[in-house]
């Protein structure tokens, strides 16, 4: 990997993404030479859409890599994660480093007001994403249960609730309410706060 390309003071870094070895990253790398990335700066992955961003060997790498002040380019928004709320998380990680995003066909530019805009309007789909989900969830829960589905919870492994509660600690850290951070494991505030609580007991009684 050489030195980034520059575009008038900004550190210019690509990003490509395919689903299958049978489709072509060419057009998405010609786009991105295009907008000003030279090709040795183009971090790209082969990969399953199932597979969150952060996962991809790729993406892990250009996290590593990037700086503050830099800007990523992508053709299209999606290339950076495999549903919405993916890319709103894939954004942020890379707004918290202080590197940029800019999708060539999208018209995302964080140089731009519309661009801003743009980014601020991901934010509020994928949170209108994760009611609907729960919506969704619910309705199914309760359509169930009018056939006559007995619900019973589920056991949760230990492991599991660990690493919800660090996702949680780490986003509370950032300024996440705790509403906010419990919401992104898919909890409740009243699940984090029980969860919470259980541990501390634990570790008391082993004191």
């Amino acid at each position: 990997m050489g030195f980034a390309s520059h575009n008038g003071g900004v550190r210019l870094l690509g990003y490509t993404r395919v689903s299958t070895t049978t489709q072509d990253a060419q057009l998405q790398r010609d786009a991105l030479v295009a907008a000003g990335v030279q090709p040795r700066d183009v971090f790209a992955d082969v990969t399953s859409g199932s597979k969150s961003a952060i996962t991809r060997p790729g993406m892990k790498r250009l996290l590593e890599y990037a700086q503050d002040g830099d800007t990523v380019v992508v053709w299209r928004v999606d290339r950076l994660g495999r549903s919405l709320i993916d890319v709103l998380n894939t954004v942020t990680l890379l707004r918290e480093k202080g590197v940029q995003v800019r999708s060539v066909s999208d018209g995302i530019d964080p140089s731009t007001s519309t661009g801003r805009l743009m980014l601020n309007m991901l934010a509020t789909l994928a949170e209108y994403e994760r009611e609907l989900i729960v919506e969704r969830v619910n309705a199914g829960i309760a359509a169930a249960r009018s056939n006559g589905t007995r619900f019973g919870r589920p056991p949760v492994k230990p492991e599991d609730i660990g690493e919800k509660l660090a996702i949680v600690a780490d986003a509370r850290r950032k300024g996440r309410t705790a509403a906010e951070a419990a919401r992104l494991v898919g909890w409740s505030r009243a699940t984090l706060y029980r969860h919470q609580a259980a541990v501390t007991a634990v570790e008391s009684t082993r004191m």
